[in-house]
C-alpha cells in the first residue's frame, strides 16, 4: 500500500486486509475459477479488498502453491470490462501505468489523452518507477517510444515530463515567480506568435508550490488566469496536456474528479478511462477525489458509477470507490459539512447592507434643477453634467430635484431627460430618478407585458425585497397602473409558479427569529425533493406546505431549517432543488434560497452574469460613478 507522507493522513480507499493470509487467498482464488465457470463475485470480493502490496503476494503464493500465474488464469476465466478492472488491480502500480501507455502508443493511432493523463499527473518518483518498469516489462526504452509516436511541442512537453525532475523544493524565491510570470507573459500575450519552449521549460520543471504562486501572480499581473493564455496561445494536443498540467498544479485530486465525470456523462462511458483512474488512485487520494466530485457536481462518485455501470464491474468499481457520500446519515466531514457549515455562518452573520449612492453635502435642489434645465437646452445635451447630478444624490434628493423642476420650469424633469438621452443611458438615468418601488412596478409591469413574459425579471424582484418594499411596490403598482399587482400575476402566469409569485407578492413574510419548526420544515423539504424515506402527507399537502415554508418563514428560521436539512439528508437544499425540479418553480426557489442565504452575493452573481459584453462612454461613466470605486 501507498504510505501517505509523515504527518498526513492516509487518503485511498482500499487498506490491508486485516489477518492476512497469502496462502489462504491463493486458495481460494484457484478455488472460483477451478471446474466449469468461475465464481466472479468470489474474485471481487477477495481482490477489492486486499491492497495492491498484498495482491503481490498472493500472485507469488498462487505460483508457488500451484505452479500457475494468476493474472493469466484470471484473464482466462474473465471477460470484457469486469477482466480489464481486475487484472489491473493485480499489478503493481507503475507496471500497470507502464501498460496503459504501451497500449496508448500501439497499433494505429496514439491514445493522446491516456499519455497526458499518466505522465501530467504522476510525481518524481512514479515517474522513475514508471519508466524502470517498462523498460523491465517491454525491454523498451519509453522515451525512444513517446518520440516515434508523438511530434511537435507535445512530444517535446512528454519528454520533459518523463525526465522525473520537476523541482520538489517547498522555498520559493519570491523574484523566481515574478521573473517566470513576466516570462510567460512576454512568451505569450506580449509576442507575436508563442515562445511555447518558455511555457514547456517552466510548468515541465518548477515544483508545485512555486508554480501555484506564478499562476496566482499571473492573474493579477495580466488580469486573466493562466488557462486562458495557454487556452488564446497554444493549441491541439499540446494545449491540452499544459492545461492538465496547470490542473495537476492547482489540485490532482480535482483533476481526476473531473476526468471521472467526464468518462460518465452523457451517452456511454468511456470505460479504459474509469477503470484506469479507479485503479491507480484507489490507493492515493480516492476520499479527496470523492469529496471534490460530490462538492462540484452535486452527486456522488459512487452514484454516479452505479447509475452508469452493471454486473459484477460495477460492484468491484464501487468497491473501490469504498462508500456513497449521498447516503444520510453519513455524510462527508470534508463535503456535506462544508454546506452545513456554511448555512451555520450565514445564521450567525449580520450582514450590513452599504449602500455607494450617499445624501449630497450642502445639498441645493434649486441649483440642481437650474443645472440640469442648462444641460439640456439648445443644441446637444450635456451628459456629463446630467450623470454628475444624478449619480451623486440620493433617491429622495432626486424627488426633490424633480418638484423644484417642476415648480421653476412648468416642465417634468423624467420626460425632458427621456428626450434628451437614448439607449443604455436613458434607462439608467431614469430608473435612478424613479422612487424605488415604482420602478419596481415599473420592471414588473413590462416584464409581464407584451407576448411572453420574463419570469427572471420577476423572480429577481419578488424573492428578494423585504415586506416593507414588497407592500410599497404593491400602493406603486395600483398608483401608476390602476390594477392590483396580484391582479396582474394572476393573469400572466399559470400553475405553482403563479401560487409562488402570488404568495411572494403578499409581503408577509413572518420578521421574527428561528422557531422550534425547523426539524419538522425540513422534513417537509427532504420529503417534497424526494430524498426522505417516508412521507408524511399526500404529494399536494407537501407541495403546498413546502411553499409556504420558503415563502413566508423568516430569513433567519430558514437558515436554521436549510442547516438542519444538510444534517438530515447529506444534501444542500439550493442544489438538491436545482437536480430534483425544473422549469420557473425551481428558478424562483433557488433565488429564495440564495437570497435567504446572502443577498448580496445572489446580486453579485447576476451582475456577473448580466456583463458579458463591454461597456463604454456616458453609460459606463454614470454605471463607475453608482458603483462608487475600484476594490
Amino acid at each position: 500500500m501507498a504510505k501517505p507522507a509523515q504527518g498526513a493522513r492516509y487518503r485511498g480507499s482500499i487498506h490491508d486486509f486485516p489477518n492476512f493470509d497469502p496462502s489462504q487467498d491463493a486458495e481460494t482464488l484457484y478455488n472460483a475459477m477451478k471446474g466449469f465457470g468461475s465464481d466472479k463475485e468470489a474474485i471481487l470480493e477477495l481482490i477489492t479488498s486486499r491492497s495492491n502490496r498484498q495482491r503481490q503476494e498472493i500472485c507469488q503464493n498462487y505460483k508457488s502453491l500451484y505452479g500457475k500465474d494468476l493474472i493469466a488464469d484470471l484473464k482466462y476465466e474473465l471477460t470484457g470490462k469486469f477482466e480489464r478492472l481486475i487484472v489491473g488491480l493485480m499489478r503493481p502500480p507503475a507496471y500497470g501505468d507502464a501498460k496503459e501507455i504501451k497500449d496508448a502508443v500501439s497499433g494505429i493511432g496514439t491514445d493522446e489523452k491516456c499519455l497526458t493523463e499518466i505522465l501530467a499527473s504522476r510525481t518524481n518518483e512514479q515517474i522513475h518507477q514508471l519508466v524502470a518498469a517498462y523498460k523491465d516489462a517491454y525491454e523498451r526504452d519509453l522515451e525512444a517510444d513517446v518520440i516515434g509516436d508523438t511530434s511537435g511541442h507535445f512530444q517535446k512537453m512528454l519528454v520533459v515530463l518523463l525526465q522525473g525532475t520537476r523541482e520538489e523544493d517547498d522555498v520559493v524565491s519570491e523574484d523566481l515567480v515574478h521573473q517566470d510570470v513576466q516570462d510567460l507573459y512576454e512568451a505569450g500575450e506580449l509576442k507575436w506568435g508563442t515562445d511555447e519552449a518558455q511555457f514547456i521549460y517552466i510548468l515541465g520543471n518548477r515544483s508545485k508550490q512555486h508554480l501555484r504562486l506564478v499562476f496566482d501572480e499571473y492573474l493579477k499581473t495580466t488580469g486573466k488566469p493562466i488557462e486562458a493564455s495557454i487556452r488564446g496561445e497554444l493549441s491541439g494536443d499540446f494545449e491540452k496536456l499544459m492545461l492538465a498540467v496547470v490542473k495537476c498544479i492547482r489540485s490532482t485530486p480535482e483533476y481526476f474528479a473531473e476526468r471521472l465525470f467526464k468518462a460518465m456523462k452523457g451517452l456511454g462511458t468511456r470505460d479504459n478511462t474509469l477503470i484506469r483512474i479507479m485503479v491507480s488512485r484507489s490507493e492515493l487520494d480516492m476520499l479527496d477525489i470523492r469529496e471534490i466530485f460530490r462538492t462540484k457536481y452535486e452527486k456522488s462518485l459512487y452514484s454516479m458509477i452505479k447509475n452508469d455501470t452493471s454486473g459484477e464491474y460495477k460492484k468491484a468499481l464501487l468497491k473501490l470507490c469504498g462508500g456513497d457520500d449521498d447516503a444520510a446519515g453519513q455524510f462527508f466531514p470534508e463535503a456535506a459539512q462544508v454546506a452545513y457549515q456554511m448555512w451555520e455562518l450565514s445564521a450567525v452573520a449580520r450582514v450590513e447592507l452599504k449602500g455607494t449612492v450617499h445624501p449630497a453635502g450642502d445639498f441645493n435642489p434649486d441649483a440642481d434643477a437650474k443645472a440640469l434645465r442648462k444641460a439640456m437646452k439648445g443644441l446637444g445635451t450635456d451628459e456629463d453634467t446630467i450623470i454628475d447630478i444624478v449619480t451623486r444624490r440620493s433617491n429622495a434628493q432626486r424627488q426633490q430635484i424633480r418638484q423644484t423642476f417642476k415648480s421653476h420650469f412648468g416642465r417634468d424633469l423624467m420626460v425632458d431627460l427621456k428626450s434628451e438621452l437614448s439607449g443604455d443611458l436613458a434607462r439608467l438615468i431614469l430608473g435612478l430618478m424613479m422612487p424605488p418601488a415604482h420602478y419596481d412596478a415599473k420592471q414588473l409591469k413590462k416584464a409581464m407585458e407584451g407576448a411572453g413574459t420574463d419570469e427572471k425579471a420577476l423572480i429577481e424582484i419578488l424573492a428578494t425585497r423585504t415586506n416593507a418594499e414588497i407592500r410599497a411596490i404593491n400602493e406603486a403598482y395600483k398608483e401608476d397602473y390602476h390594477k392590483s399587482l396580484e391582479d396582474a400575476l394572476s393573469s400572466d402566469t399559470s400553475g405553482h409558479f403563479k401560487r409562488i409569485l402570488i404568495s411572494l407578492a403578499t409581503g408577509n413574510r413572518e420578521e421574527g427569529g428561528e422557531d422550534r419548526t425547523r426539524q419538522e420544515d425540513a422534513k417537509v423539504a427532504a420529503e417534497i425533493l424526494e430524498i426522505a424515506d417516508t412521507s408524511s402527507g399526500d404529494k399536494t399537502s407537501l407541495e403546498t406546505r413546502f411553499m409556504t415554508i420558503l415563502c413566508t418563514r423568516s430569513y433567519q428560521h430558514l437558515r436554521r431549517v436549510f442547516q438542519e436539512f444538510v444534517k438530515m439528508t447529506n444534501y444542500d437544499v439550493e442544489h438538491t432543488i436545482k437536480k430534483e425540479m425544473s422549469g420557473d418553480v425551481r428558478d424562483v426557489f433557488v433565488a429564495i434560497v440564495q437570497s435567504v442565504k446572502n443577498k448580496p452575493l445572489f446580486f453579485a452573481d447576476k451582475l456577473y452574469k448580466s456583463m458579458k459584453g463591454d461597456t463604454s462612454g456616458h453609460f459606463l461613466k454614470a454605471l463607475l460613478a453608482i458603483c462608487g470605486g475600484e476594490d
